[in-house]
């Protein structure tokens, strides 16, 4: 008979996170059929059922919630083996998860994963893509690595490592490229573009406008930096942007950009990783090439000012 393994522990881990056999197979990178086969060895295996199905969700039946948090505490502690394994090698190898907010991924990742590829081979890259809640948690259930937000984060368990500032921009229809930009208390009073709720730089964005987390009657909202250019573009309003992000998204968009007056708004981009990671030293070396990298303009590029 076939016992019980690490895997069959993964797979329900991510079953009970998720509540949903797709999203917990997309998440195993494994198909939804593959999964319910290993649940159902699982639950051979033990001999009782652990999850109640039904056509819209599943729950965990009472031994399947006392074993997804004991899956969970032995998920963490072979992990902590396996950090500690690798960091007492001098170069990093093996399985490294990166969190990254939307606001950064498209413009720092590419230029990180190559830097990664080159200095260590024998890394296995894994990015992740979320909001800054969604990264903060899976960095303190043990999920992710290391995480590359907007800081401060201030979360007692993790150590906070500064990369760079950068500043916002504005972005106008190019027809208003001769008008005098304009200050925070103006913007208040224009059609503003600004990311869905849950992206920090949304927060980040309301707060040098002065404006109260009450939408606005004249506040739209896009769920991409690129969706909002292009919104801008077809002469709907005006949005921020951060700097990094300006090369990118107005290269196709009838926009222009420009720097706000004094005092002009920007975000602290920052590494995040556990305070009790071994791994700590290998990833200060990350956030030290990272700050090399934006030094000389790989990421982070800057627009003349």
């Amino acid at each position: 008979m076939i016992g019980l393994t690490m895997k069959h522990l993964r797979y329900f881990a991510a079953l009970s996170r998720h509540r949903h056999f797709g999203r917990a197979a997309q998440a195993c990178a494994i198909s939804q059929p593959a999964l319910s086969v290993q649940m159902k060895e699982l639950e051979a295996i033990l001999g009782a059922p652990l999850i109640e199905r039904s056509a819209r969700q599943i729950r965990l039946t009472r031994l399947g919630e006392a074993l997804a948090e004991r899956a969970e505490d032995i998920l963490r502690a072979v992990d902590e083996i396996e950090d500690l394994a690798r960091s007492a090698h001098d170069m990093m190898a093996g399985r490294l998860r990166i969190g990254v907010i939307p606001t950064i991924a498209p413009y720092l990742l590419p230029a990180l994963i190559k830097h990664l590829s080159q200095r260590f081979p024998g890394l296995d890259l894994r990015p992740r893509e979320a909001v800054t809640q969604t990264l903060i948690q899976e960095l303190l259930d043990m999920r992710l690595d290391m995480g590359i937000v907007a800081l401060p984060v201030s979360e007692p368990a993790l150590h906070e490592e500064v990369l760079f500032d950068e500043e916002f921009m504005l972005v106008r229809p190019d027809t208003d490229a001769d008008k005098p930009v304009p200050r925070a208390e103006t913007l208040r009073e224009m059609r503003l573009l600004l990311l869905e709720e849950g992206h920090c730089f949304r927060d980040q964005a309301l707060s040098f406008c002065n404006i109260g987390q009450a939408t606005p009657r004249d506040l739209m909202e896009g769920s991409t930096l690129a969706t909002l250019v292009q919104m801008v573009g077809v002469g709907i309003g005006v949005t921020l942007i951060p700097e990094m992000a300006v090369a990118t998204e107005t290269s196709s968009a009838a926009v222009s950009v420009a720097r706000l007056p004094e005092p002009r708004p920007k975000r602290r981009i920052g590494m995040v990783w556990r305070k009790t990671s071994p791994l700590a030293p290998h990833l200060a070396g990350i956030a030290a090439a990272l700050r090399a990298m934006h030094d000389t303009g790989e990421i982070g590029g800057r627009m003349a000012a």
